[in-house]
């Protein structure tokens, strides 16, 4: 495995780095201030603005891999530049390459009609709209899929839907203008997984009602969100439904497959940063006479951040050059493995760094206290760990029940 960058990928990587230093980490609690005054729910202005620069910079749709789209972008080369905007939790949003818009893009790309890209994937590609993904049910063990409850029938020449679903991140948010419904077409078909589908649902349809917006760790996550919504007999055009009835389960292996690699390479970022506050803290402070990074305990969770850090990425592009080799189904072992590996180093690093910084650590006063909600979430996200990890014992015992077959 060669995971040298090209050319091309170390010149986007040091102007996206050149980028973040300049516009957006200097920028970072101007945008906090912004957003808690006022209407906590409204898009950034200053977010907007740098959307605006980064788009006539070509830092814009960085994410789509063998698509017309992108930038042309392989799985493996996107990484790094992925990895750098893990540094800012609103980074990954003014270079357009934020979730859950890539995953629905991807979607659009993949599977949907020149009509529905005409009409969703162009103003989302642009940055003019975003877009939400509902799937997860507060009534059902939705770590397994098949439990789904939200309907979709067939009514003349519309979809009729019904059903309740929760944490639909950035349905808060004003430019959401539509969302991605996974419910059950056919729930008598012998084949559990031909019973779901997955339908494009515009935002301003009558009878969807947003509930309300769920907090993480205290977080509400303005303007982006997180929704607890309710669809009553919504009417959706026949022509909204995503590949056909029954395909739902394919179209989600094929957009959770990129979705969580991406979590893991944003959360590489997010941990890199926690380690240089981390030593940068230690290394300014003095207790019992000497400097906190003299002290033996620091030393020891510094070299394991650091090794934690690199094994994480290590493995992440692993499974990213597996996808763009052999494609998302060969690579699930690789992808569930990073997407339990990521998310626990991240949680470990972050600790360590808020331990570091002492009762400063868990105040609002650093980042790190948002950023260990957001990499404890991301251990239930895109599906929990216990999940992931049955899959990859599944898919071991196969592959070695094999070799004893030999």
């Amino acid at each position: 495995m060669d995971f040298e960058y090209s050319k091309k990928v170390t010149e986007l990587k040091a102007h996206l780095e050149a980028f973040m230093k300049k516009n957006v980490l200097v920028k970072e609690q101007a945008v906090f201030k912004e957003i808690s005054s006022g209407d906590r729910w409204q898009p950034s202005t200053i977010v907007e603005d740098l959307k605006i620069q980064a788009r006539e910079e070509g830092l814009w749709n960085l994410f789509l891999p063998e698509s017309e789209y992108g930038a042309g972008l392989t799985n493996l080369e996107y990484a790094p530049l992925c990895e750098v905007m893990g540094h800012s939790p609103f980074a990954p949003e003014v270079f357009n390459c934020s979730a859950p818009d890539t995953g629905n893009m991807e979607v659009l790309v993949r599977y949907g009609t020149e009509a529905q890209k005409t009409k969703w994937l162009e103003p989302l590609l642009a940055g003019s709209i975003r877009s939400a993904f509902a799937m997860t049910e507060p009534d059902v063990a939705s770590s397994d899929a098949r439990n789904i409850q939200a309907q979709i029938r067939k009514d003349g020449n519309t979809y009729k839907v019904n059903g309740k679903k929760w944490w639909i991140s950035g349905a808060g948010d004003p430019r959401c203008k539509v969302l991605i419904f996974m419910g059950k077409t056919d729930p008598k078909n012998k084949d559990p997984y031909k019973q779901q589908s997955m339908i494009l649902i515009p935002m301003d349809s009558p009878g969807i009602t947003i509930e309300r917006m769920l907090s993480v760790f205290g977080y509400d996550d303005a303007p982006h969100g997180h929704a607890e919504m309710t669809f009553k007999d919504v009417q959706v055009p026949g022509e909204n439904m995503l590949l056909g009835q029954g395909r739902g389960f394919e179209i989600a292996q094929g957009r959770l497959g990129p979705g969580r690699i991406h979590h893991c390479m944003r959360l590489i970022g997010l941990a890199e940063r926690a380690l240089t506050e981390m030593c940068r803290r230690t290394h300014t402070r003095t207790a019992f006479g000497k400097r906190i990074s003299e002290q033996g305990v620091t030393r020891e969770r510094i070299a394991e951040a650091r090794i934690s850090i690199d094994q994480a990425r290590l493995l992440t592009l692993k499974a990213a050059q597996m996808m763009d080799v052999h494609g998302n189904k060969a690579a699930r072992k690789e992808i569930a493995m990073i997407k339990v590996a990521a998310p626990n180093m991240a949680c470990r690093v972050i600790d360590w760094a808020i331990q570091a910084h002492g009762g400063g650590g868990v105040s609002g006063d650093f980042s790190l206290a948002s950023a260990y909600a957001q990499a404890r979430t991301l251990r239930l996200a895109d599906g929990p760990d216990e999940v992931h990890r049955d899959q990859i014992a599944r898919l071991e015992l196969a592959s070695q029940t094999k070799k004893m077959t030999e």
